[in-house]
């Protein structure tokens, strides 16, 4: 690929749109396939996924509920490895993660396909497609981390569609990564089994999981998934250690009880603690849910203040205004704004070696 071809392809700005690229010959797509990881063979050449619960029992020729894992003669194969249908420099805030080394890029890559089917998806044109319906491009994990290095990202990101359908590509590339110093960081719906999970967390920098509702009953009607499956998936974040943040998108009468809200707060300040930031994000209408106002900018305000109202020490809000004061970091203990940001540029970061400059408290993230 020129150097022109691909800075064409990059996207410095803030839109999350995906970038559309030449299709890929339909004599070349074989070499997209490898073998998937996570599955077991059944009797008649059928194949059992075991990557995420859903666990697809998959006959020869048929491919997974993701679209993008097919059983080739009794063998479970990704069609997606390499297969990177979107990529862009992104500000590290627009993840969001707001304690992971701020104010600095990801090299942000992603595939088509996902295992949930959220109607509100705003990257839909890619997740729910069959990667061949999708222009792409092939990029291997080795020009991924090199192309992170020479424009300057210190991330990789996995992410616009859901990662865990591209798992083995994704490892290939954390690993990459790691052998330039580049770390890597998930992009979530936390709907993953626990095997997979625990070699992502050893892979993985950091895990931004979409807690999308505290209700089973919204993912099932919204997602068509299960809410367990994603509490499992932020304990074990963060019992392994992997730095962990949490979004919830508050849509207008689907999600937005103050009293679900009340309960998914307590229910992270007991589970995994009251230092994960949590981030409270506007809904705009999209895909299948254009029939609801955009969220209210006071519906993601009180969920703050709930959070904060309950113990937990870093909350935020999303899709507001640029200069929200809710977009900031302030300590805990003093109370004074650490990191001022603007949108998704950051103005300023009063921390030092981890902790608040103003009083010494210790501020938790990755820093450096």
């Amino acid at each position: 690929m020129r150097r022109r071809e691909f800075l064409q392809g990059l996207c410095l700005a803030t839109a999350s749109v995906c970038i559309p690229f030449e299709s890929l010959a339909a004599g070349n797509r074989q070499r997209f396939q490898s073998e998937a990881s996570f599955y077991e063979i059944l009797e008649g050449n059928v194949v059992r996924c075991l990557v995420c619960p859903r666990e697809c029992v998959v006959g020869p020729g048929s491919r997974g509920f993701c679209r993008v894992r097919q059983n080739i003669d009794g063998k479970y194969y990704t069609l997606v490895y390499g297969r990177v249908c979107s990529y862009h420099i992104d500000p590290i805030e627009k993840k969001p993660l707001f304690h992971f080394l701020p104010g600095t890029t990801a090299f942000s890559i992603a595939t088509a396909g996902c295992n949930l089917t959220c109607k509100f998806c705003q990257n839909w044109e890619i997740s729910q497609q069959q990667p061949e319906n999708v222009n792409a491009v092939d990029l291997r994990p080795v020009k991924i981390a090199d192309f992170a290095a020479r424009y300057g990202c210190p991330t990789i990101a996995y992410t616009y569609n859901e990662p865990t359908v591209f798992y083995e590509f994704m490892m290939d590339c954390a690993s990459e990564g790691k052998k330039r110093n580049i770390r890597s960081v998930m992009i979530s719906a936390g709907y993953v089994n626990k095997q997979p999970l625990l070699q992502l967390t050893a892979g993985m920098d950091a895990i931004k999981v979409d807690l999308k509702s505290f209700s089973d009953d919204f993912y099932s009607r919204i997602c068509s998934a299960s809410l367990k499956p994603v509490l499992d998936t932020i304990v074990t974040v963060r019992e392994r250690g992997t730095w962990l943040e949490i979004v919830n998108l508050i849509i207008p009468t689907l999600n937005d009880d103050p009293k679900d809200i009340e309960k998914m707060c307590l229910w992270i300040l007991r589970n995994v603690g009251d230092d994960v930031p949590v981030h409270f994000t506007r809904f705009y209408p999209t895909y299948k849910l254009k029939n609801l106002p955009p969220t209210p900018v006071a519906s993601v305000e009180r969920a703050r203040d709930v959070a904060l109202s309950k113990g937990l020490k870093f909350a935020y809000v999303g899709n507001v205004p640029v200069g929200h004061p809710g977009e900031s970091t302030y300590c805990p203990s003093c109370g004074k704004r650490i990191i001022h940001r603007w949108g998704y540029s950051v103005r300023s970061i009063r921390i030092k070696a981890g902790h608040c400059e103003f009083c010494g408290e210790n501020i938790p993230g990755v820093w450096s």
